[in-house]
C-alpha cells in the first residue's frame, strides 16, 4: 500500500517521543471502572455467512440455550442501570437471525439506551426491515466491507455475492436515513487494499464513521493472518495522513497503537497536543476497561476477542462482574502491564491491545505482540 515508511525498532527513531521514563502522557481519562463505554451482546451465532476470520466460529442454526426474549428484556434493564448507560451494540452471528429483534430493539429504546446494530449482509437485511430500524428510533447500522472487489471481500466472507449484497444494503440503509458505519477487518488479505477500500467508502453519502479492526488470532482466525507489528505501524501511520482527505471519521478497533501514533505524529508536526489528547482519550477504551462483551448464551467476557469468561448474566448482575471481576479489574489497572507495555509512556491511552496480548502469550497483561515502539527501560534506581 501506498504510506509512511516503517519507523525504527530502536529508541530515538523517527515517532520515539518521548521515551524518556519521565512523566507519562498525561490526560483527563473517563472513569472505566464503574461503567463501560460499550457494551457488546452477541444475540446469536447463527449467520449465513462463512467468514474466515470469524471470532464467533459462527453456526448455521441458532443455540438453543441462547438467552429468551424475557432474559434478554432483563439483561437490557441492568445494562440501563450502569451511570452513565453504555451504547449497546447488538452482534452476533447475525442478529436478524432472531425472530425477537424488533422486541428486543423497541424495549431497549424505550429503556433510554443508545443502540446499534451489526448485522451480515444477507437478504434478511430487507430495505422494509432497515425502515422499521429508523422507525424504531436506530440511528446508526454497521456493515462490514473487507474488500474493494467482490473477488476479495468474498473470499474473505465465505459466500459469492456478499460484496454486491453489502452494496445493496449500504445503498439501502443511507436512503432510508440510518448513519452508516462501515467495518473492515485488516488482514494479509486485504492489507493493500486498504486504500482502494477507502475510496469506495468516500463515495457513500451520510457514511459516518470507518472503523478499523486489526485481525487477533481468536475463533476461525489464523496467526499466519495477522499482518506484521512492522506492517501495523505502516497502516497506522497511513491512516494518520488519510485523516484530513476523508468527509467522515476513523478509528480502530483491537489497533490501540494507533493513538500512540497520533499522538507522536501530532507532536512532531507541532499540532495542538491539548486537542489531540482530547481526540485521543474518546477512544481510549480497551478490552475489560470500558468495553464488555456477553455472549448469546450470557456469559461475561472483557471483549469479543479475549475469551476468558468472568461471569453469567443468568446468576449473576452484569453491573457486578464489570466492577469487580478480578480479571476485569486487572484489565483496567496499567500498573499490571507487563514488559513494555507496563514502562511505556503511552500506556494510559493505548495499553497494547490485551485480546492479542492473550492470543499470543496466553496471558492478558503481556506486552502486546503487534507495536514495534520500544520505550526506554525503566530506571532501576542506581
Amino acid at each position: 500500500m501506498n504510506g509512511p515508511g516503517v519507523v525504527s525498532r530502536q529508541p530515538g527513531g523517527l515517532l520515539a517521543q518521548p521515551t524518556s521514563p519521565g512523566p507519562r502522557v498525561a490526560v483527563a481519562r473517563p472513569d472505566y471502572s464503574q461503567a463501560p463505554q460499550v457494551v457488546f451482546w452477541e444475540v446469536t451465532r447463527a449467520c449465513a455467512l462463512k467468514c474466515l476470520h470469524c471470532r464467533a466460529q459462527a453456526q448455521p442454526r441458532r443455540h438453543p440455550d441462547e438467552l429468551t426474549t424475557e432474559e434478554g428484556c432483563r439483561l437490557l434493564e441492568a445494562l440501563a442501570s450502569f451511570d452513565p448507560a453504555p451504547i449497546v451494540i447488538l452482534t452476533g452471528g447475525d442478529p436478524f437471525l432472531r425472530r425477537d429483534l424488533f422486541q428486543l430493539l423497541s424495549y431497549a429504546m424505550g429503556l433510554g439506551l443508545r443502540v446499534s446494530l451489526s448485522p451480515s449482509a444477507t437478504k434478511l437485511v430487507t430495505r422494509e426491515a432497515l425502515h422499521q430500524l429508523r422507525t424504531l428510533g436506530i440511528s446508526r447500522l454497521s456493515l462490514s466491507l473487507d474488500g474493494s472487489t467482490a473477488a476479495i471481500h468474498d473470499a474473505f466472507r465465505g459466500v459469492p455475492g456478499s460484496f454486491q449484497r453489502t452494496q445493496e444494503c449500504i445503498a439501502d440503509a443511507l436512503d432510508v436515513g440510518l448513519g452508516l458505519q462501515v467495518n473492515t477487518t485488516v488482514s494479509r488479505y486485504n492489507r493493500e487494499d486498504l486504500p482502494a477500500i477507502a475510496q469506495r467508502l468516500a463515495t457513500f453519502p451520510k457514511m459516518a464513521l470507518w472503523d478499523l479492526f486489526f485481525l487477533v488470532p481468536t475463533g476461525r482466525a489464523q496467526r499466519a493472518d495477522v499482518i506484521s507489528a512492522e506492517a501495523h505501524e505502516e497502516v497506522y501511520g497511513w491512516l494518520y495522513s488519510l485523516r484530513p482527505e476523508l468527509p467522515f471519521q476513523i478509528k480502530t478497533t483491537l489497533g490501540q497503537s494507533y493513538r500512540r501514533v497520533v499522538l507522536q505524529r501530532d507532536l512532531k508536526a507541532g499540532n495542538d497536543l491539548q486537542e489531540s489528547r482530547a481526540a485521543v482519550v474518546r477512544t481510549a477504551t480497551n478490552d475489560g476497561k470500558g468495553v464488555c462483551f456477553i455472549s448469546h448464551l450470557g456469559t461475561v467476557y472483557p471483549s469479543g476477542f479475549l475469551p476468558v469468561p468472568c461471569g453469567d448474566v443468568r446468576r449473576q448482575s452484569i453491573t457486578d462482574v464489570y466492577r469487580h471481576s478480578p480479571v476485569f479489574q486487572a484489565l483496567r489497572d496499567p500498573e499490571r502491564l507487563k514488559g513494555k507495555c507496563g514502562h511505556c509512556p503511552f500506556r494510559d491511552v493505548c495499553g497494547g491491545c490485551r485480546a492479542r496480548a492473550y492470543a499470543y502469550t496466553g496471558d492478558y497483561l503481556e506486552a502486546e505482540p503487534c507495536c514495534i515502539f520500544e520505550p526506554s527501560p525503566p530506571s532501576l534506581g542506581l
